[in-house]
C-alpha cells in the first residue's frame, strides 16, 4: 500500500534516509534530524512532501521524498524526487514502482509535466529499473552543487 506520509512516519522516514545515505556510501554527509524532517514535511508551510510504502504489519518499507519544481520552458510545475528508497529485504516486491506510479499520478492529477530525479552512475540496478519504466537519462546535463565553505564564500560576495 502506498499513502501520503503522516507525522507518525517521520522517524521511519528519517531512518530510511540514513539507510539510503549508507547505501550511497555517504553516511558521513547525512546530518538530517527527525525534527528537521517533521518541520519540512508538516510545518506551517511545507515545501517538501513524502509518500510511504507500507508493508505487512503496517511497517514503512519504502519512501519517496519529493518537492515541486518549475519548468520555465513549460510554464508548469513538476515533481523532483529527492529520495526513493525501499528496504533491501522488500526490493523486488513492487514498492519502488508503486511509489513512482503514485508520483506520476500526482503529476497527472495536478497538470504537472515532469517527474525528475537523479541516480548515481554506479547504481546499475536502479538505472536498469528506471529504464524498464521507459525513463530516460539526460546525459547532456551535468549536476553542480555548492555546499560548505564554497557556498559561504560565494554568499559573502553579496553585501
Amino acid at each position: 500500500m502506498i499513502r501520503r506520509a503522516v507525522p507518525e512516519d517521520v522517524s521511519a522516514i528519517t531512518d530510511m534516509i540514513y539507510e539510503l545515505a549508507e547505501y550511497q556510501k555517504a553516511r558521513d554527509e547525512c546530518t538530517v534530524t527527525a525534527d528537521q524532517m517533521r518541520d519540512a514535511l508538516f510545518g506551517p508551510q511545507p515545501s517538501t512532501f513524502a509518500h510511504v510504502a507500507v508493508g505487512d504489519g503496517g511497517r514503512v518499507v519504502g519512501i519517496a521524498v519529493w518537492f515541486r519544481n518549475f519548468s520555465t520552458w513549460d510554464g508548469t510545475h513538476g515533481i523532483y524526487l529527492e529520495d526513493l528508497f525501499v528496504s533491501p529485504a522488500e526490493r523486488g516486491s513492487g514498492h519502488g514502482k508503486a511509489l513512482l506510479a503514485t508520483l506520476a499520478k500526482e503529476c497527472a492529477d495536478n497538470g504537472y509535466t515532469r517527474l525528475s530525479w537523479s541516480v548515481l552512475n554506479w547504481n546499475t540496478a536502479s538505472i536498469a529499473f528506471y529504464e524498464s519504466l521507459d525513463a530516460h537519462s539526460h546525459d547532456e546535463w551535468i549536476t553542480y552543487r555548492l555546499t560548505g565553505d564554497p557556498l559561504g564564500r560565494l554568499a559573502s560576495v553579496v553585501s
